[in-house]
């Protein structure tokens, strides 16, 4: 009996990436096996385009990715059919985001969001150099920010958003406004992309994240993966799908769990 394909989705901060030190060389073991079994590794995460090619020319990853929880998908040429670089867009432009939040602002909601920070300021606030910063303020789609206000404030905030149809995600580090889309658009559809190419056999899709705004991406998979982490006992999966959990956080657990999975599937 053939073994099945495996294509894996990876959150990156606090999941593949350690929370404080940004690092992924925990994982090495893991990332070379997948590599040499030529799996499919989609990057799946809050940050931008222009971040997440700096990683993937790091860890030599040539897969598609989704940026910005899911604001675009991002197919380099000759992935599939098309010879040229396909971004796929789904929900709300930042324009249309930052307008509302400009209207909402105004109206006395109180936040600090990556437009109203110099790359400088965003660098002090993250950890991240002014490059990084840079790159991370390079967006599509979606508006990170600081919330500032009260617990009852932010209940007011979240329901005026979604009168705008706009959203509010929870991630690691800051709250995320954007539209209605989230991580688990993306790889669905780069999951039917993948179903085309591998007519007739079995495709495992394995999912790994760390915080609530990686909930729906986990739920879609069929086997989700919960990196120990800052906010990971927020992620609340059916007993059902049966999750895997990580004892250990960030990338040392991400490691553990995938060299653990390859194995039981024989790669």
């Amino acid at each position: 009996m053939s073994r099945p394909k495996l294509i894996l989705f990876t959150d990156l901060d606090g999941t593949l990436l350690d929370h404080h030190t940004y690092t992924w060389e925990p994982a090495r073991p893991a990332l070379a096996r997948i590599r040499q079994a030529g799996i499919p590794l989609i990057l799946n995460s809050s940050k931008t385009a222009a971040e997440i090619q700096v990683l993937r020319n790091e860890l030599d990853n040539r897969d598609p990715y989704i940026v910005e929880n899911g604001a675009a998908v991002v197919i380099p040429a000759n992935t599939f059919a098309d010879s040229r670089e396909q971004v796929i867009n789904f929900g709300a432009s930042r324009t249309v985001v930052l307008s509302v939040l400009n209207r909402l602002r105004a109206a006395g909601a109180r936040f600090r969001g990556f437009e109203d920070m110099t790359a400088e300021e965003l660098a002090d606030e993250t950890g991240l150099d002014i490059a990084a910063a840079s790159r991370a303020k390079q967006r599509y789609g979606t508006e990170p920010l600081l919330w500032l206000g009260s617990d009852d404030e932010l209940e007011q905030f979240q329901a005026r958003l979604a009168g705008e149809k706009l959203r509010l995600v929870k991630g690691g580090r800051f709250w995320h406004a954007m539209g209605v889309f989230d991580k688990a658009d993306g790889a669905r559809f780069l999951l039917r992309k993948y179903q085309e190419r591998y007519t007739g056999e079995e495709l495992v899709a394995i999912a790994l994240g760390d915080s609530p705004n990686d909930q729906r991406l986990l739920e879609s998979a069929d086997i989700a993966v919960v990196i120990r982490g800052v906010n990971s006992d927020e992620v609340q999966l059916p007993s059902s799908s049966h999750p895997v959990r990580s004892l250990r956080p960030g990338p040392e657990g991400w490691n553990d769990c995938v060299l653990n999975l390859l194995f039981e599937y024989g790669y």
